[in-house]
C-alpha cells in the first residue's frame, strides 16, 4: 500500500472521537447526511451494546484502505474497526468513503455503514 495522505488519517480520527463522545450530529453534518443519520449512526452503536473507546494511535495506521479505481478525483474506501471498553479491538466497523476535492485541503466524507462484521 502506498503512504497514505495524512488528512484521510486525521479525518477518520475526528469522526471516531465524535462517535466515543456521542456526538452523532457531527458526524452527520461532516458527511453531508448522505447515507447514515445521527439517529442510524447513534441505533448501530446502541444496539452493540457496548462503550466505545477512542483506538490507540496504531490502529489508525492500520486501517483497511483501497484506494477507488476509475474515480475522476483520488477517493479512498475504507474499513475500520471500532474498539470498546469491554472489548479492545471489536467486530463493530465503521464503513466510509473520503474523496479529495483536488484543492489540496478539502476531503469529502460519506459514512457508508456501522455494523457488525
Amino acid at each position: 500500500m502506498t503512504t497514505l495522505d495524512s488528512r484521510v488519517i486525521e479525518l477518520v480520527e475526528q469522526v471516531m472521537a465524535w462517535l466515543v463522545s456521542g456526538n452523532f450530529p457531527a458526524v452527520e453534518v461532516r458527511s453531508r447526511g448522505l447515507r447514515l443519520s445521527a439517529e442510524m449512526m447513534r441505533q448501530a452503536i446502541e444496539d452493540y451494546g457496548r462503550t466505545l473507546v477512542m483506538p490507540p494511535s496504531e490502529a489508525f495506521a492500520s486501517m483497511d484502505v483501497i484506494r477507488v479505481a476509475d474515480a475522476g478525483r483520488r477517493a479512498w474506501s475504507i474499513r475500520f474497526d471500532l474498539w470498546t471498553k469491554e472489548e479492545g479491538r471489536s467486530d463493530l466497523s465503521l464503513e466510509c468513503t473520503i474523496v479529495d476535492r483536488c484543492d489540496g485541503h478539502a476531503l469529502d466524507l460519506t459514512v457508508d455503514d456501522i455494523h457488525v462484521l
